[in-house]
């Protein structure tokens, strides 16, 4: 990395540059072409602090990103994609205001890839560490999922650049695991005037399985003593075709949070096995269980490191969260390769329209996570 005076990389107007250049390149998840745009952001980005350019692949229609320097020990991961829908940047333009950035995507997690690369590019060679940036991230990385498990092995840490969990920059030890379903209600239609009886109300038998969903949270046991208890709760709801037709056909959207893998396969059992309780109503379940929890001695001995750091750099003391939000740390902690969580941006207001970084904490940050991959990869 001789171009780049390796001082520079940690100045704050070259990382502000870079910033704003991610976060005006919108990146909705689910718009791919979108994605794809990003993630030539990103490799330029990438490229020109690296002096390497990345592996592209694309999968499923979906962009991601990989350098490997050497034999990996280290995994650095990040994601390029957010729940921004193009167009957000005209309502929550990019700004820079009293120590504040803003705009789609800037905490969550534009401002952490920055960090990632200007750390990177801060040591004397990046040999021994891997950078993998995905595309699908927001949306449970269903395309990366492998490819992230497959990468973490044989290293010996991974560092995700996930915002901090709060605005005093604790680090992510421990997350809650994550489900999806929905119950889909088959009924059948008729006049709701002349005929309503004739019909199957696929709407009133969505309200009795709402009401069950919300009772099997409470059905699975005990809290855990830092992730708390498991959480089912019903999100979107939608049912019928016309306002005088008995509806046949209603859909219950489900979210389910757990702090142990036995707490996922019990709620999975549970929902698999609800029963209709409208006579001709049937009862179909999509969807299951999908980011495994991430439990806190997958990430005990990298706080502890990253605690030591801190203190070496003078920096405050840090602290650790338990949160109940998932993200790819999730996959690579249960893959068997430590994972520390939540080293990226301090801000608040992550999908959110008050979205912010501060400012005046990313060289910080960005140090960190530099002298962490020093002292790893050795």
């Amino acid at each position: 990395m001789g171009s780049l005076n390796r001082g520079a990389a940690l100045e704050l107007p070259v990382m502000l540059a870079d910033l704003e250049e991610l976060v005006r390149c919108e990146s909705f998840s689910d718009d791919h072409a979108a994605v794809a745009r990003s993630a030539e952001v990103v490799g330029t980005l990438g490229t020109r602090l690296l002096e390497a350019e990345p592996e592209t692949m694309v999968i499923d229609g979906v962009t991601h990103l990989r350098w490997a320097f050497g034999t990996p020990r280290v995994l650095l991961v990040g994601h390029h994609d957010t729940v921004w829908p193009i167009g957000s940047l005209r309502s929550r333009p990019w700004s820079v205001a009293d120590g504040i950035a803003r705009g789609p995507g800037v905490l969550d997690m534009k401002a952490g890839l920055v960090q990632m690369f200007h750390a990177l590019a801060s040591l004397p060679s990046p040999d021994g560490v891997c950078i993998l940036v995905n595309g699908d991230e927001e949306v449970g990385s269903p395309t990366s999922r492998h490819l992230m498990e497959e990468t973490a092995r044989g290293c010996v840490a991974a560092f995700v650049l996930e915002a901090a969990a709060d605005e005093r920059g604790a680090l992510k030890t421990a997350r809650k695991g994550t489900s999806r379903y929905e119950v889909v209600v088959h009924g059948r239609a008729a006049h709701a005037g002349q005929e309503p009886h004739k019909g199957v109300n696929a709407a009133v038998e969505a309200a009795h399985q709402v009401l069950a969903l919300a009772g099997i949270g409470a059905a699975v046991g005990a809290a855990h003593p830092l992730l708390g208890a498991a959480t089912v709760t019903p999100t979107l709801l939608s049912a019928g075709s016309a306002r005088n037709t008995v509806p046949a056909t209603a859909r219950v959207s489900v979210d389910v949070r757990v702090p142990t893998a036995a707490a996922q396969d019990r709620i999975d059992g549970l929902v698999r096995a609800l029963t209709p309780r409208t006579p001709g109503a049937r009862l179909e379940v999509l969807g299951g269980p999908g980011r495994p929890p991430m439990q806190p001695a997958s990430s005990a001995d990298l706080f502890a490191l990253a605690s030591r750091v801190a203190s070496d750099l003078g920096q405050a003391p840090l602290s650790a969260a338990a949160v109940g939000g998932a993200s790819d740390g999730n996959h690579i902690a249960a893959s068997g390769c430590p994972t520390l969580d939540g080293l990226g941006a301090v801000g608040g207001g992550a999908h959110a329209d008050t979205e912010y970084v501060e400012v005046a904490q990313m060289v910080p940050r960005a140090r960190l996570l530099a002298e962490l991959m020093r002292r790893t990869v050795r």
